[in-house]
């Protein structure tokens, strides 16, 4: 009986100092003990080849070395091309040897295990007591019947997504327990004393214990999880989120900086032995953020969650690059704007793979999103081109393998279309998503080779080889199919095509394509229909509706759409401001004029108020060739010194002649009168009202 009660007496003494906390604190010194051992080791057996970092925690794959030590070898070439899955398994990362890394600091890495080696012990503890059924079967049935305490001794779980939870500290209420039925609720107080250890130290310990709590709150409705906290509040749940939100880059960008590069860009920090410590860490942040965002509906909550910096961590960036591109497509405008800002910082890394990944990934997402077009959904696609463009002109090389690739796409529908003649084919071309297509390369080639901006970085885009390809392409989507009803989706591709002449100085003959709708409507085969029908809304129609077609506000709308935008293009500076002004416009003119007459003769149509617009329009330009033969005048060099006439068009100013200033009230009277519609259309006013 004395072995016995020597046994019990063993046993709730080992019950007691685990439960006091010393078995922690224990284990702790002796886990750092071994690793300024390993550390001392590695270091005695590098033999002259430089030095080695210590193996860190759970890092005891000798393959794994040697694949990094393999790819070092190898050069930087070799990271270059890479796919994304291997830049995100981080395996080509070099694992840098930060050897100045502080006492303080090895401490702070190994507490994130801590909670596993104190698992591993209560485990085998209890299996200790197990056994003590088989081996002394008496005695277990008097444990059972006078201290049943003893033998339901229990270690508490924490949760498999992060590293564990400083459950050695004092305070009753921040002493978390997975498996007790009474979550502890989270306080104020406890939530500002993490906040101050975050300010103050940079308290990597008080991040696990807030990282512990947000998981709580994402996943808090959800039944099969265990939790840490108890979220009382919305009050709470906000202050939660927006704490974790804020100071969590902040931190994580403490301990492991990224460098920003002068051309903006920033590089990713290489994989130190801290930054293997913070893995899962960084894992269980990013995966609550991704969970998190589907769940909002507070719109200051969602462009937090965009807002904050997150630049020097790469883990999970598909999903979160899928979110980031659901908000920037679907989303309120501040939202919008917000996913935008993340998506471009993603794709400000000096990784090509992320480059790629994120331009691949934007431009399918701006496909998917056009498919259909309204007048309400065609602002939110426009955002969208306007943003998407200004992400394909960080990287003019990157970016010119997807332009030449999805140029080259829009190519072969053109020209299987033109082969085939069936009207499946010409679906493939007359459709949103290939009009949106056009104008998005469009807006990045306008971007990339503006004259503005080659002359601020000083040497020629990359992209401007893309130029005449875009433009063959759309001239050929205009000849696909030449009627009446198909005339919407031939000016779409028009305006296209004016906005990249305009801002890289590029002559694009339009004239040919815009001239026969306007003799088409001028000089019908018939008298037109009346009709009751209000005016077609040319921005979001690619094809008339039947019940407009040879009626005379839809030939009245065709004309005055085409004379407007042949006049910009008249007007615009690759046309106006060429030297050759005079001779460009014959041929224009003189089709006009055979137009008129052709529909004074018929006296069949045109003879109204589409007249009056193709009839101003030409005076304008003989007033515009006057100007221009006014300003020839002087000229005493011949049409081959190139050099001459070059300084002469630069000093022109085109926007002093008649047809500018025509085309400028034009521009004004149709804001207008767009703005009246609009108004209309949102009961915000009468349509008559002027203000």
């Amino acid at each position: 009986m004395g072995g016995e009660q020597a046994l019990r007496r063993g046993l709730e003494s080992n019950a007691k100092f685990a439960s006091s906390g010393q078995l922690k604190k224990t284990i702790q010194s002796r886990k750092k003990h071994q690793q300024f051992k390993k550390k001392i080791e590695s270091r005695r057996g590098a033999n002259g080849k430089g030095k080695d970092k210590a193996p860190v925690k759970g890092d005891d794959s000798g393959d794994e070395d040697e694949e990094v030590e393999e790819i070092k070898d190898q050069g930087k070439t070799k990271v270059k091309v890479m796919s994304v899955d291997d830049f995100l398994g981080a395996d080509f990362m070099d694992d840098d040897s930060d050897d100045e890394d502080d006492e303080e600091d090895i401490a702070d890495d190994q507490s994130f295990a801590s909670i596993d080696d104190l698992e591993d012990e209560g485990a085998a503890h209890m299996f200790e007591l197990s056994n003590l059924a088989e081996k002394d079967p008496e005695f277990y049935k008097y444990l059972q019947e006078n201290d049943r305490d003893l033998l339901d001794f229990s270690i508490p779980n924490v949760d498999d997504d992060m590293d564990g939870e400083a459950s050695d500290e004092g305070d009753e209420d921040e002493d978390v327990e997975m498996e007790s039925e009474k979550l502890p609720i989270l306080t104020n107080e406890i939530l500002r004393r993490w906040q101050k250890a975050l300010l103050d130290h940079r308290s990597l310990r008080a991040l696990r214990k807030l990282l512990i709590a947000f998981r709580s709150a994402v996943h808090m409705n959800e039944d099969n999880q265990v939790l840490a906290w108890s979220i009382d509040s919305s009050t709470m749940y906000n202050k939660l989120v927006t704490t974790a939100l804020k100071f969590t880059p902040v931190v994580l960008a403490h301990h492991i900086p990224y460098k920003t590069l002068p051309n903006g860009k920033y590089k990713t920090p290489t994989q130190t032995a801290k930054q293997k410590a913070l893995q899962k860490l960084i894992l269980s942040y990013f995966n609550n953020i991704v969970y998190l965002i589907p769940q909002l509906t507070d719109n200051e909550l969602l462009q937090l969650t965009f807002a904050e910096s997150c630049e020097d961590f790469t883990v999970l960036v598909k999903a979160y690059l899928k979110k980031c591109l659901e908000l920037w497509s679907s989303g309120e405008d501040s939202v919008r704007i917000t996913a935008f800002l993340s998506i471009r910082r993603l794709a400000s890394s000096t990784d090509n793979a992320i480059m790629d990944l994120v331009l691949k990934s934007t431009y399918l997402e701006l496909v998917r999103s056009s498919k259909s077009t309204s007048i309400h959904k065609l602002p939110s696609i426009n955002l969208m081109k306007n943003s998407a463009s200004e992400i394909f002109c960080l990287d003019h090389t990157a970016a010119y393998q997807h332009a030449f690739g999805y140029i080259r796409q829009l190519a072969i529908h053109l020209r299987n279309s033109m082969k085939t003649k069936t009207k499946e084919a010409y679906r493939l071309v007359y459709n949103w998503q290939y009009v949106h297509c056009v104008d998005f390369w469009a807006l990045v080639l306008a971007r990339a080779c503006s004259t503005e901006a080659e002359a601020g970085r000083g040497e020629e885009s990359g992209l401007k080889a893309l130029i005449y390809p875009l433009v063959q392409v759309s001239l050929g989507a205009i000849k696909l199919i030449s009627n009446s009803r198909s005339y919407p989706f031939h000016l779409h591709i028009a305006r296209s095509m004016l906005h990249l002449s305009r801002h890289t100085n590029t002559y694009i003959p339009l004239s040919p394509y815009l001239l026969p709708v306007i003799s088409s409507q001028l000089t019908p085969s018939g008298k037109p229909k009346p009709s009751t029908l209000r005016p077609l809304d040319f921005d979001s129609n690619i094809r008339a509706p039947a019940q407009y077609l040879k009626t005379r506000v839809y030939m009245e709308g065709l004309v005055d759409e085409a004379a407007f935008i042949l006049a910009e293009w008249l007007a615009c500076t690759p046309v106006h401001g060429s030297i050759a002004f005079p001779e460009i416009t014959v041929p224009v003119v003189v089709s006009l004029r055979k137009t008129l007459k052709s529909a004074k003769t018929k006296s069949k149509g045109g003879t109204g108020k589409e007249t009056g617009v193709v009839k101003g329009l030409v005076e304008r330009i003989e007033d515009s060739v006057k100007w221009i033969e006014e300003k020839r005048k002087g000229i005493s060099f011949a049409p081959g010194k190139m050099s001459d006439v070059e300084r002469w068009e630069a000093n022109l100013k085109v926007e002093d002649s008649p047809l500018a200033k025509y085309v400028k009230v034009q521009r004004k009277a149709r804001v207008k009168r767009k703005n009246l519609i609009d108004k209309a259309v949102k009961g915000e006013d009468e349509i008559l009202d002027d203000d």
